[in-house]
């Protein structure tokens, strides 16, 4: 056996340990040089119900690595002089308007998401309103120097696309790119006619609390897309194809999509992220890192019911791009992939096999150990061999990190919120659960907190029709509202008047939330970023 086959076969167990991990349905992996595809895997189910197995031929739904064929089409406007990526977005769509007291907005801020705009909630079926929409919030910092992820601001340059070519999105990504790299069985938009080939994605039953591999799959939502920030269905066989031509800097297999100088636009290390999710820089749709000294591109991607990753070492002049239908972390499977085949390249050892951490084992176990007290309720924890114990009500339960200070407990009296931990001088002294706050013997600080009496009216579960983010908790706790998403991610609410909160604590944060409609001395409606959510009886 080759080094190579080595690495392949290490990386099949690999993927193999991490679909049991996570649960994944299905999967489909492909490698690539700069020349010719170098390794196709598939595994698991398209359809989990039909046991129907992922084929080379199953599309996936490709999600945020679209922007990146935005960005291409964008550049190719821009080389042939008929975009300028630093004019006003309003000289190509005279209805674009955003409320700033800052400059305006160009395609180049949005391309690198620098245009101070929301993240967007998906809450349109296409892209007109929802960029109509941006007209009922605020820009909040000067375009070009904060970091803030945005889908509509790519659905915004979709629409730049489609006004100066006449064409719609579709259809420009078609002839303009998919057509030049023959990525014959890739399409452009997510609709009911190419549903039959396309694996079945995949979400938890529930989607009102932090998932776990215990909570079964079910079918995901369906919908129908079009929009420049995430519509294209791909294979990985496909994707492979548009990889080589990143590899090679904008030269496709017959011309070049993009001049040298082009590419380099569009890979530049324009702006830091300053998150865990969107690399060290981002340019035009692309990440941009450095891993083991090399210079690695790339973007990931999540739909409803779909996950991906891409990623190129561009000095190296290897790629790999992951799709599954369902959740899981494909980027760590790429990451490992490209170091496999890095190592098999040179004839180094190869990387071991990953061992996948267990959540149960928490190095610093003992810091959280004690009895946490508040009206009416409390808990232990102790450490055992390394183990978090939790002990409530005569059971015991075993805590799974999450993150810095932050558990899973597998009961159901904890379901709807993950635990967190604050410190005191280093020692952790408070516990927190959704609206429920604990404090320990080593907490020294007030045990009250006032807050305005307004502030009663909003707490509560708020729902909408929305697949993307369906729905949230706001929660009072220690005189501080928070907003609570189902994944378990908390925000602090900041009041800036008349029932008006920014959402964290960052000043440059465009997001907002509104509540309304009173009845009963409860908010009826809650607006989080132009999208109508509305109480519902659960609590």
């Amino acid at each position: 056996m080759t080094r190579q086959q080595e690495a392949f076969s290490l990386l099949d167990a690999f993927i193999e340990s991490q679909r049991q991990a996570a649960c994944i349905p299905g999967l489909a992996l492909a490698a690539t040089d700069r020349e010719q595809l170098i390794h196709l895997t598939t595994a698991g189910f398209a359809d989990q119900a039909a046991q129907t197995p992922v084929t080379p031929s199953c599309l996936f739904e490709i999600g945020s690595i679209s922007k990146s064929f935005t960005a291409i089409a964008l550049l190719q406007l821009h080389e042939a002089g008929r975009l300028e990526l630093h004019r006003p977005v309003n000289e190509y769509l005279p209805w674009f308007h955003v409320p700033s007291r800052y400059g305006p907005i160009t395609p180049h801020h949005l391309l690198s998401h620098t245009g101070g705009i929301i993240c967007g909630t998906e809450f349109t079926t296409e892209a007109r309103y929802e960029v109509w929409a941006l007209r009922e919030t605020e820009a909040t910092a000067p375009p070009g120097v904060f970091f803030h992820y945005s889908n509509v601001g790519y659905k915004v340059l979709g629409l730049i696309l489609e006004t100066i070519l006449e064409q719609d999105y579709g259809e420009i990504i078609r002839e303009r790119i998919l057509d030049p790299l023959e990525m014959s069985d890739t399409e452009p938009a997510i609709t009911h006619e190419i549903r039959k080939r396309m694996a079945v994605g995949y979400e938890p039953l529930y989607d009102d609390r932090p998932p776990h591999p215990s909570h079964p799959l079910i079918p995901a939502t369906w919908l129908e897309t079009g929009t420049a920030d995430g519509s294209i269905a791909s294979t990985a066989e496909d994707m492979a194809r548009y990889l080589r031509m990143l590899l090679k800097r904008g030269q496709g297999p017959r011309k070049r999509l993009l001049s040298e100088e082009a590419f380099a636009l569009m890979s530049q290390r324009l702006i830091e992220p300053g998150d865990e999710e969107h690399g060290a820089f981002y340019g035009y749709g692309l990440v941009i890192e450095q891993e083991e000294g090399h210079m690695v591109i790339g973007h990931s991607g999540g739909m409803v019911g779909y996950y991906s990753s891409m990623l190129a070492d561009m000095d190296e002049g290897l790629g790999v791009i992951v799709l599954i239908n369902g959740p899981g972390k494909p980027t760590d499977i790429a990451r490992f992939a490209l170091r496999l085949l890095r190592a098999a390249r040179h004839g180094q050892p190869l990387p071991s096999l990953p061992l996948l951490p267990d959540p149960t084992r928490i190095q610093n176990a003992a810091e959280y150990c004690g009895t946490y007290r508040s009206e009416g309720e409390s808990f232990a924890l102790t450490d055992e061999d390394g183990q978090l114990i939790l002990h409530y009500r005569g059971e015991r339960v075993p805590l799974e990190q999450r993150g810095t200070d932050c558990f899973y407990v597998a009961h159901p009296h904890f379901a709807h919120f993950l635990l967190r931990f604050g410190r005191q001088g280093g020692e952790v002294v408070e516990a927190f659960h959704g609206p429920w706050w604990a404090v320990n013997e080593r907490y020294s600080g007030p045990i009250s907190f006032d807050h305005p009496p307004e502030w009663e009216a909003y707490p509560g579960h708020y729902r909408a029709h929305n697949p993307w983010f369906s729905n949230f908790r706001i929660v009072l706790r220690k005189g501080q509202l928070w907003l609570i998403a189902p994944q378990g991610e908390e925000q602090p609410l900041v009041e800036l008047g008349d029932g008006v909160f920014r959402v964290g604590m960052d000043e440059r944060s465009p997001e907002r939330i509104r509540f309304d409609t009173l009845i009963n001395g409860q908010a009826v409606r809650a607006t989080l970023s132009c999208c109508p959510y509305y109480r519902t009886f659960t609590a």
